[in-house]
Formats: structure tokens, sequence, C-alpha cells
């Protein structure tokens, strides 16, 4: 089985209001951070020592702080002590404002022109995938999300981008308050226009203690409204289906060959290894995460530490996670994969815990047979119960 590496960058320009990822404002350990992430990448080999990797995925923070040299670095690493296999998917979270800053010469300042160097750069130093955090084309959404970048900078970056790159997938957020929807569709089209192959999107929720939180809780800024999330998101459905899209999870949007790899292999539970403060790693029945904080993080691996907790997975905490996941993917949840792997008692649960949501129309078990023409049964989310899919996979837990 082929295997899944992710390497955390915990480093940003500014703080988007509503983000509770980990990471700092302050490049001042940048280096020391780098070092750190080399030293795991090392120790840490022996984990995947039966697993040849597939994808290598850079997110962050944002990645795309970091020089060429810096990434070529951390990816020699990787090859220098994994298996890995011939043309793996490597993918590069980036801001458009980095695109932009990175390609100008060194001449120009005024930001009109582009000498592309940086496309060319990543192309050769083997990343062949970018993610890049658009969130919105409109001036006032980034603004009131404090994005780094503006609305012709996300415009310029695509319009290089997708010269050198063809595997682009783009961040879009909807349920902005007050975003209308022919704002929102209009987004969509933009993004269309550029002929990008992949979207992922996401409701802008409000996470305990980001300044979003802050300033909803003081009036400064409109509460969330579900009902226009909704609205948008069953029009991302349609206009994403009508483009040739397929909605192959929950918030994201491929077309056929366009799928994240990486991602991908986190919904149907593969190992994979996560490097960096906050990263979490996953391996049959065995859960890791690595401490959020920059500084004990450096400190740990300067001494030959691993900074990170180790959890053994109960039977019950693996149906549960495969369940959550499987509910979210256009695979859905294997009803066969339960009986053979987990038992009868866990597939009798499941039946049972999802008849009321059967009823609504809000989940379906599908029937159909595999290429040795055994009968497979599925249990997937509706096209109406989809918004609801977290909620609803809590609802098939097994507690107790």
């Amino acid at each position: 089985m082929g295997g899944a590496l992710y390497i955390h960058i915990p480093f940003c320009k500014q703080a988007c209001y509503y983000c509770d990822f980990h990471f700092s404002t302050s490049l001042k350990k940048k280096d020391e951070l780098i070092q750190a992430l080399v030293k795991e990448l090392v120790l840490r080999k022996e984990e995947l020592k039966h697993q040849t990797i597939e994808t290598i995925y850079f997110g962050g923070g944002t990645p795309s702080l970091l020089t060429i040299d810096e990434l070529q670095f951390l990816i020699d690493t990787v090859y220098e002590n994994y298996s890995v296999i011939d043309h793996p998917e490597i993918t590069l979270e980036a801001n458009p404002d980095d695109l932009i800053s990175n390609s100008l010469s060194p001449q120009d300042s005024s930001k009109t022109s582009i000498n592309k160097t940086v496309f060319e750069s990543y192309r050769t130093i083997g990343i062949n995938r970018l993610s890049i955090g658009i969130q919105s084309f409109f001036e006032a959404d980034l603004k009131s999300m404090n994005r780094a970048h503006n609305s012709k900078e996300a415009k310029t970056c695509l319009e290089f981008a997708t010269q050198y790159f063809d595997n682009i997938t783009i961040d879009l957020i909807y349920g902005i308050p007050n975003m209308s929807l022919e704002k929102w569709n209009e987004n969509l089209e933009i993004a269309f226009n550029y002929g990008v192959n992949h979207i992922s999107s996401y409701a802008l929720t409000v996470e305990p203690k980001t300044a979003l939180d802050v300033f909803i809780k003081k009036g400064d800024y409109p509460p969330i409204d579900e009902t226009l999330a909704l609205e948008h998101f069953n029009h991302l459905i349609e206009k994403t289906k009508a483009q040739g899209f397929v909605h192959y999870e929950i918030s994201n949007f491929g077309k056929p060959n366009y799928f994240s790899k990486h991602n991908t292999s986190y919904w149907q539970g593969k190992p994979y290894m996560g490097i960096g403060p906050s990263a979490h790693s996953f391996k049959g029945n065995q859960r890791s995460w690595n401490v959020s904080s920059n500084s004990k993080y450096i400190r740990s691996l300067q001494s030959n530490e691993l900074p990170n907790t180790v959890e053994t997975l109960s039977e019950k905490d693996r149906y549960n996670e495969y369940v959550m996941t499987g509910l979210r993917t256009v695979w859905g949840v294997s009803l066969n994969k339960i009986e053979s792997d987990f038992g009868e008692h866990f597939i009798r649960h499941l039946k049972t815990s999802s008849e009321k949501f059967i009823e609504n129309g809000l989940l379906v078990i599908s029937s159909g047979f595999d290429a040795h023409q055994n009968r497979i049964e599925t249990l997937k989310a509706t096209q109406k119960g989809k918004f609801l899919v977290d909620g609803m996979a809590s609802g098939l837990f097994m507690l107790n």
C-alpha cells in the first residue's frame, strides 16, 4: 500500500480572521524550523519503510513563503530517506501574492510584469500541483477576511500559473455574510474562465477564539447565515456539475483525473505521515500528532526527540473514523467493509442508526456488483443530505 507525506510549514504573512490552524507570523525561526523538519523526516523514516510514498503535500500556514532552495532541500531529504514512486503528486499550497512577488524581476517593483521564474522553478524541483488560496475574487471579501492578496493579484496569479500548471486547485469560500448569489456565481464563473481543473470550497465557519469569533460577538461582523450558505452550496454543486466537475468529496470538486491523490488517501484510510508542528499522522490502528508550538517542536528535535503524542485507536474509533470520512466522499461507506472489518455488531448498528436519515431522504443505500460479481452495498449521502453530512456522521457513530 502506498503512503502519503504531509509537511506543515507554520508561517504566514498575516493572520486571516477565520483561521484556527497553527502558524506564526514571525519568520525569525524559519531556518531552525526547516532544519527540524529535516531532522524529523530522518528520525521517522522507519515508520513508512514498508510503504512507497505516492504523494507529498506542502501545507500550512503558507508554504509559498519558502524559497526554491528550501523546498528543494526538503524534497531531496524525502527522496534520500524514503521509497518514492516515479512521478509522485507533489502539491504546494500557495498564496497569490507570494506567487506574484516571487515572480517579479528584481528591477520591477510595480507588479505589472511577471518573469515567471517561480513557476518554472517549482516545476524543476518536482512540484506538479498548486493549491492556490484565492478565497474570493472580490476586494471587499478579501479585506473582510484579512487576506494578504487583492483581487488583481488573484487574477494575475491564475493567468500565469495556468500557463505552467494544468493541475491547479483553488480555494473558494462561500456563505460569506451579505454575499449575494449573483456575486457567488461570479466567483465561480471567473474560476471556470481560467480553466482550473479542481476547486476546494468551504463554508465560512466561526472557530472559537479566532478574530472572526470575537468580531461577531462584539457585533462588528454579521453572524453566519446557514440558509445563505446552503443556497451557495447547492449552486456550487449545480454549476460545477455543468462544467464537468465531479463532486467527489463534500468540499472538493475535480475534473476526471484531477482529484487530489493526497487528500483521497486520507479519506480512503491509507497510511500518512505528518511532519512539522501540529501535523497529524495515521497508520493502521495508530494516530499521532505533533506539538502545536514552533519553539517546542524545534527544541525537541534538536535533542533528537520526537515532539508527538501517540494514540492507539480502538475498533470503535476506527469504525467511527471510517464512517465520518467515507460519508463525505462519492465512494460512500461500504456496508461490505463494515461487515468484514468490524463484524455483525457494527453493521447492525449502522443499519439501525441510518434508518431515520434514509426515511428523510438524506441518506441512501445503493446496490451493485464488483468485478467478481459479488453484491456490494454502499451508504451515501443524497443531494439533499450532503450539506448535513458531518452531523449525520456523528449520528451513526458507535458511542459505547
